[in-house]
C-alpha cells in the first residue's frame, strides 16, 4: 500500500516505509519485553534450589558483598553460605534434602543439576569449615556428592554429621550408609549407626581411620536454635510456586 503526502515545499514524500516501520515497532517491542520478562522469571526460578527454614543470628550469603539471610529466603545455585560465631541455620532443598549448619560454618553449593522440579540428577556440596548435619531427600542417592577439604563422601539414604576443621574431618553415620574417601582414594565404608570416619592431615600425609565410637556428633549443636535438627519436606517449607503472570495478561510458559 502506498501513502503519499504533499509536502509544503511542493515535493512528494513517500510515508509508507515509515508507517510500516512504526507499525512493526509497536508490535515488536511489547513482544520483546514479554519474552525478556519471562526469561528473567525463568532464570530466577531456576536458580532457587532451596529455602531457609531456621536462621539464628548471623547467617549470610557471601558474594561481592555479604547479605543477611532470613527465614523464607531462597537458597541459590552456586552460592556460599556462612554462619557467624553465634549463628546457625537449616535449609531445605527442592528435593527435601535438609542441611543444618552450626556456628562458624561455611558451605558452598558447587553444583545443582535438576532431574525434575523436585529431584536432582547431580548435586555437589562443599562443607569447607564447621559442623553440619545432612539428611538426604528424594533424589537418587548417587546424585549427591559431599566434600570437605580432606574427604569426599558418597551417600546412600543417609543422615550424616560432618565436622570440617583445619587438618581434620569427622564423618559420623546416623542412619543409612556412606562411603568416605580421602583425596588419594583411601576409603572406608560406614554401614552402622555410630560408624565414624576420621580423616587427618599432618605434614603433608593424610590418613583415614574408622571407629564405632564417634568423638563428636552434631547433636551437641542442635540446641543452638529451635528446629535446627528437625526435618522438613520442601513442600512444607516452601510457599506455593505459581507461574508468573504479567500486567499484560500474558502467561509465561514453562
Amino acid at each position: 500500500m502506498a501513502h503519499h503526502k504533499q509536502a509544503r515545499s511542493g515535493t512528494i514524500r513517500d510515508t509508507s516505509i515509515g508507517y510500516e516501520m512504526n507499525f512493526g515497532l509497536r508490535v515488536f517491542f511489547p513482544a520483546l519485553l514479554t519474552v525478556l520478562a519471562c526469561t528473567a522469571s525463568a532464570a530466577q526460578a531456576q536458580t532457587r534450589v532451596g529455602e531457609a527454614v531456621v536462621i539464628q543470628n548471623e547467617v549470610v550469603r557471601v558474594a561481592a558483598t555479604t547479605t543477611q539471610i532470613n527465614v523464607g529466603d531462597g537458597m541459590l545455585r552456586d552460592e556460599t553460605v556462612r554462619t557467624g560465631a553465634a549463628g546457625a541455620a537449616r535449609f531445605v532443598m527442592a528435593d527435601s534434602t535438609n542441611l543444618s549448619l552450626g556456628p562458624s560454618a561455611t558451605l558452598k553449593l558447587d553444583r545443582t543439576v535438576f532431574n525434575d522440579e523436585h529431584s536432582y540428577r547431580d548435586v555437589a556440596i562443599s562443607m569447607t569449615t564447621g559442623a553440619f548435619r545432612f539428611v538426604t531427600g528424594h533424589s537418587e542417592k548417587a546424585a549427591y556428592k559431599i566434600t570437605t577439604p580432606l574427604a569426599t563422601i558418597g551417600v546412600r539414604g543417609t543422615t550424616l554429621d560432618i565436622l570440617s576443621q583445619r587438618g581434620r574431618s569427622v564423618v559420623v553415620l546416623q542412619d543409612g550408609a556412606a562411603n568416605v574417601c580421602t583425596l588419594s582414594f583411601q576409603c572406608v565404608q560406614l554401614t552402622q549407626p555410630g560408624d565414624t570416619a576420621i580423616i587427618t592431615s599432618t605434614g603433608g600425609r593424610t590418613t583415614i581411620t574408622k571407629t564405632g565410637t564417634p568423638p563428636w556428633t552434631f547433636a551437641a549443636t542442635c540446641t543452638a536454635a529451635a528446629g535446627l535438627c528437625s526435618v522438613n519436606q520442601y513442600a512444607d517449607a516452601s510457599p506455593t510456586i505459581t507461574p508468573a503472570v504479567h500486567d499484560d495478561g500474558m502467561l509465561c510458559g514453562r
